[in-house]
């Protein structure tokens, strides 16, 4: 059984990911795996270079993040280029993860799945879910960002409402870090066919 969980910026889809690790179940990060392919993949790092050239590459000879956010992320056409490089990789990782997955059920954190209309491609879904000062309170502090900045992520991320109506599961995250977990753990209980009551 393959788990999507996704959930927008700040939400506590890492934490909850920890959670379930923690209770025996292989989970994979595909934003971290995409984060880190340029730098890790020698074949992507040079079809990257190729396209979009060597200013990209700071004095360590690694992918320069700012001028990456500043250059392409805002830019549309290069964007997709970017993305036509990095996501079939991705996706290599991540069937390579699940061919390699012994755990019950698997899980892939996803931040976009709404976004991707992908949500056929998993068998549950799960959304860790809250309310939207949490998440800029979170994400400003975690990414040394602006509040202006997380609003903006944010406001180019799908809803909470349009987020939830693709659920099987919702994890309400507007407490504390026990809270989470005992809320994963009730919904791994579920997936493993565990009767329990709420």
């Amino acid at each position: 059984m393959i788990i999507g969980l996704t959930g927008g910026i700040g939400s506590g889809k890492s934490l909850a990911g920890d959670f379930f690790s923690e209770l025996g179940i292989d989970v994979i990060d595909s934003d971290r795996i995409a984060r880190e392919i340029l730098d890790k993949n020698s074949e992507a790092k040079k079809l990257f270079l190729d396209n979009f050239g060597s200013e990209f590459l700071d004095k360590n000879q690694n992918i320069n993040r700012e001028l990456l956010r500043s250059k392409i992320f805002k830019d549309d056409k290069k964007k997709k280029k970017l993305e036509s490089i990095v996501h079939p990789i991705v996706r290599q990782e991540i069937i390579k993860f699940i061919n390699n997955s012994k755990s019950i059920y698997k899980i892939i954190m996803v931040p976009l799945i709404y976004e991707t209309q992908s949500n056929h491609i998993y068998d549950k879904i799960i959304v860790i879910d809250c309310d939207e000062n949490k998440q800029i309170d979170r994400a400003t502090k975690r990414d040394n960002k602006s509040k202006e900045d997380i609003l903006n992520i944010i406001n180019n991320q799908a809803s909470r409402s349009q987020r939830k109506s693709i659920a099987n599961y919702v994890i309400e995250n507007n407490s504390s870090k026990e809270e989470l977990k005992s809320q994963v753990i009730k919904i791994h209980q579920k997936l493993l066919g565990i009767k329990i009551d709420e």
